[in-house]
């Protein structure tokens, strides 16, 4: 069987959550399963040694031992891509490699889930974007997109032109109920008129989509300033309160499930966002404590104040790098997303193989009305 490979329209989709539960479906329909990320793109360094998480839930998700480089044989860190650029890495051995590496983890199994990178133009410098990668390990590919508008559609458009034959369908995740009906009455007619197959239209769901406060709070090592405060909202986007304090409060007025990044001693903005519902904590930077007056209005309001040492650009990265990620590492979350491709999927002609039907004639939200 040809691998599965998941790739994405944009960072922030859900790709890995998806790419690891589609393993778990297969694996719970009795396939040995095998899982691959050829290139290492969400980077960390715990303990002083860069790697990327991804392998490690997909790991213990599936129950694989294996050596983590043999998962992931590029580590596509700054200093790969510096050395890259200066002449010192051999394209031809990276793919060797790669190639190498995932008939490794193929032998013997009857499917390997390949995991692209967060962008499809990520490891050009090496000849290894997501269609090269696609085109050396001859794997179907599953296309990952998000949807607020019709002009989504030019994104989606544009990844199965760069997959052409091997694309195997779109899921479109996280999709608010406001939306559903444009992308099922006009966009995915549209999309499968021109030969693009849905697979399966996932809904939003509010635990999925962000981060609560006191994971928020944990990622970015921040302080919490008012520990009386339950910290269990959930943050899905974020501002900079660097307006005047004369304009913030329609602004933040705006805001749904959002932090506020600001300066602890911009006394005004914080007194704005508090009288404002959607905004979840106030993220004070610059290791500045605000004032006692402005603690006890975020106490009486219910709002946590969180505080970090590092300055407002360096923690709005941080905070950016979170949400992108959301709780995709998290086995629950996997467990979760394996219920809702069941039921809003339809994965068995993805399966099936690359003649299986993946057309049109599968209903894309099946889990609708009791058919899934």
């Amino acid at each position: 069987m040809n691998p599965i490979f998941v790739t994405s329209t944009e960072e922030g989709t859900g790709k890995t959550a998806i790419a690891v539960a589609i393993a778990k479906l297969a694996q719970d329909a009795g396939r040995d399963v095998g899982y691959f990320k050829p290139k290492g793109t969400r980077l960390r360094s715990p303990v002083g040694k860069t790697r990327d998480e991804d392998p490690l839930l997909a790991m213990e998700v599936l129950g694989i031992e294996a050596d983590l480089a043999d998962l992931e044989p590029v580590v596509y860190s700054p200093a790969f891509v510096e050395e890259a650029i200066r002449g010192g890495v051999d394209p031809g051995e990276i793919r060797d490699r790669v190639r190498d590496r995932y008939d490794a983890v193929a032998a013997d199994r009857d499917l390997v889930v390949v995991e692209g990178g967060g962008r499809a133009t990520t490891g050009g410098i090496v000849d290894l974007t997501d269609p090269d990668v696609a085109e050396l390990l001859d794997a179907r590919v599953v296309v990952v997109a998000t949807y607020g508008k019709p002009g989504d559609a030019d994104e989606v458009l544009a990844a199965a032109d760069r997959f052409g034959d091997r694309l195997g369908g779109v899921v479109f995740n996280a999709v608010a109920d406001a939306d559903r009906d444009s992308l099922t009455t006009d966009v995915v007619p549209f999309l499968e008129g021109r030969g693009v197959p849905v697979l399966g239209i996932v809904p939003r769901v509010t635990e999925l989509a962000g981060v609560t406060v006191e994971e928020l709070a944990d990622a970015v090592g921040a302080e919490n300033l008012t520990p009386t405060v339950p910290a269990d909202g959930f943050v899905e986007r974020f501002t900079v309160g660097a307006m005047g304090s004369d304009t913030a409060l329609p602004h933040f007025r705006r805001l749904q499930h959002a932090a506020m990044i600001t300066g602890g001693d911009r006394s005004e903005i914080q007194a704005a966002a508090l009288q404002a519902p959607g905004v979840e904590c106030l993220l004070l930077t610059g290791g500045l404590r605000p004032s006692s007056a402005i603690l006890g209005k975020a106490t009486d309001a219910g709002v946590p104040a969180l505080l970090v040492r590092s300055d407002t650009k360096a923690t709005v990265d941080r905070v950016e790098d979170v949400l992108h990620t959301g709780r995709t590492r998290d086995t629950g979350t996997v467990e979760r997303m394996v219920g809702l491709l069941g039921d809003h999927a339809d994965l068995d002609s993805l399966l099936a193989g690359r003649d299986g039907d993946t057309s049109a004639d599968s209903d894309p939200d099946r889990g609708e009305g009791g058919s899934g």
